[in-house]
This record gives C-alpha cells, sequence and structure tokens, in this order.
C-alpha cells in the first residue's frame, strides 16, 4: 500500500509551507506529494495569504526534491487550454527528472471561476475527454511529426507536439463517483483510478465499473492502479486525535466515519478495508500544514506496518 501526502493549499498556505511540507513527506518515506488545483478557499477560513498555482508550485518543488512524485488532485480542465497543459505538465516533469503525475477532472467549483474570471461551461465533461485526448496525443506524437485535433470545442492543427515529458508516459489520474462516463473515460485514457472521500463500499462498487469498462476496452483491469483520497487525522491517543480535529474543524465521529482517523491501530485497520476493497494507494488529505509530527506519526506508526 503506497501512501501519499495530499494537500489542499486554497485553504491557506504559502510556497514556502508547501516546501517545508513537500520535504518532510519525502524524508519520511512518503511515495508522493499532491495538490489540489482551486483558486478559492472552501468553508470558514481566510484562505490567506491567497492562492497558489498548482503548476507553478510543482515546478518549484521539481527542483527543490529529489525523489519523491509530485502530482495534482484534480487539475481542472476549465483552468486552462489543453495544448498548453501539456506543455506545463511536460516541462514541470523534465525539470523534476520525471517524478509528474496529471489527474485531471471536469472542474466543479462555479464560485471560483466566477471570482477569477474563468468562464465555467455548461458541458464541461465533453471538454474533459477532448483535453484527455489532446494532452496525451501531443505527448505520444513522435519528435518530427505532427499532432492535429478537430473536435467541438478545441482545434489544433499541425502542432509540433513538444515539449516532451521526461518519462516515457506521465502517469495520468481520473477520479470520481460517476458509474458509466468516468468509468470509460478511465479505461480509455488512465493509469490510476482515484475514488474520493468514499466509503469502502462505494469504493469497491466503483472499482469494479472501472474494471468492466477497461475490459470492455480491450485493456486487462489490473491495468489501472486504483487509489482512494481520505482524510487523514490520527493520534497517539483519544485526546491528540480530538485536538488535531479540533484545529481543522471537524469532529472525531465524523472524521472516523468518513475518513481515517484514531489510533495507529484503527487507521491501518481501516486502510485494510479498502486494500481488501481493491485500493493499493492511498492519498492522506492533510488539511493542517503546520502539524508535522502528525507526518511524523504517520511514517512511524503507520506507513511502516504497511510497507
Amino acid at each position: 500500500m503506497d501512501l501519499r501526502i495530499f494537500t489542499e493549499p486554497q485553504q491557506g498556505a504559502s510556497y514556502d509551507t508547501l516546501l517545508t511540507v513537500a520535504k518532510a513527506a519525502e524524508d519520511l518515506g512518503f511515495d508522493a506529494f499532491f495538490r489540489s488545483d482551486h483558486y478559492l478557499h472552501m468553508g470558514g477560513v481566510d484562505g490567506l495569504p491567497g492562492p497558489s498555482d498548482a503548476w507553478i508550485t510543482l515546478a518549484g518543488l521539481a527542483r527543490e526534491t529529489q525523489r519523491i512524485r509530485l502530482g495534482t488532485l484534480m487539475t481542472a480542465a476549465t483552468f486552462r487550454l489543453p495544448g498548453v497543459l501539456a506543455i506545463q505538465v511536460a516541462q514541470v516533469d523534465q525539470m523534476s527528472g520525471g517524478r509528474v503525475e496529471l489527474g485531471l477532472g471536469a472542474g466543479w467549483f462555479e464560485e471560483e471561476h466566477r471570482a477569477y474570471g474563468i468562464p465555467f461551461p455548461k458541458e464541461k465533461f465533453a471538454r474533459l475527454e477532448e483535453q484527455l485526448a489532446i494532452v496525451t496525443g501531443m505527448w505520444r506524437t513522435p519528435v518530427g511529426e505532427t499532432f492535429s485535433h478537430e473536435g467541438a470545442h478545441y482545434r489544433l492543427t499541425d502542432s509540433p507536439a513538444l515539449p516532451k515529458p521526461a518519462q516515457s508516459k506521465v502517469p495520468v489520474l481520473i477520479g470520481g463517483h460517476g458509474a458509466t462516463r468516468t468509468p470509460r473515460l478511465a479505461a480509455q485514457y488512465a493509469d490510476e483510478f482515484n475514488m474520493p472521500f468514499a466509503s469502502v463500499e462505494d469504493s469497491e462498487r466503483q472499482f469494479g465499473r472501472v474494471r468492466a469498462a477497461a475490459e470492455a476496452a480491450g485493456r486487462k483491469g489490473d491495468d489501472l492502479v486504483y487509489s482512494n483520497a481520505l482524510v487523514a487525522c490520527m493520534g497517539k491517543d483519544d485526546a491528540e486525535v480530538a485536538r488535531r480535529a479540533a484545529v481543522i474543524g471537524r469532529k472525531v465521529e465524523e472524521l472516523k466515519e468518513n475518513g481515517l482517523a484514531g489510533s495507529p491501530a484503527e487507521v491501518v485497520e481501516k486502510i485494510g478495508r479498502y486494500a481488501e476493497a481493491g485500493a493499493s494507494r492511498i492519498y492522506l488529505q492533510i488539511l493542517d500544514l503546520d502539524d508535522l509530527d502528525h507526518l511524523e506519526l504517520i511514517s512511524s506508526q503507520v506507513q511502516s506496518q504497511l510497507g
């Protein structure tokens, strides 16, 4: 079971804070550092010092880390033109020496689009599908050849499809709860399917749909990595768990129901249930980025038992 650190910087985090967390995650042996791609805070926080751009952040981290993989859960297809996104991700992959992964989703948070003047189209899923075709198609195009795309939303003509990523194939992540279109899209384009903030039972059901869609598309179901994203709130004892839950404005029982909360033993047991459902990777949503002791506890008391 791979454990990855997943952050939500729109809730309030500077680049320096993210760098500190990424370096700590690397030093503590976590597999990857991921971040959300949002420009507006959510809930009862002020979001200070303000939003940071996901791919600018990852470019900086690419130069200041050595081993840990870097990526997004999820980049919004509404935020960037697909040709530009292909360039950005390929460049950051080069800067990292081939450690980047691209999570790409349709985009959903209408308020942040209004706040920053980003168009929020009614039909987002079809745009996401075209973006996936364009980004992956540009990366696959051999050097010296050109890439063209004629779609309902995007048109590219004789693109040189450069630069190329350092990796021969940048892993692409697709996720979500949709019962039909999402599994089909994952089967066509994804290297990993992520189920965000879902129960063991819902995860197992959705993983099954994705496996079936992959097999219908001529792939093996096991060609994909299956993962979950879950909020993490652990402590050595009940008092420490309660303190950490209070800091992030959540109730302990709710966190135990909907995330990975409690003692290390409780968390290991619940991760085992997700593993039985088919997950081989967990993204730990860390909401208090100043609490590096939390990461150390997870590393020493949970990750050590899952290796």
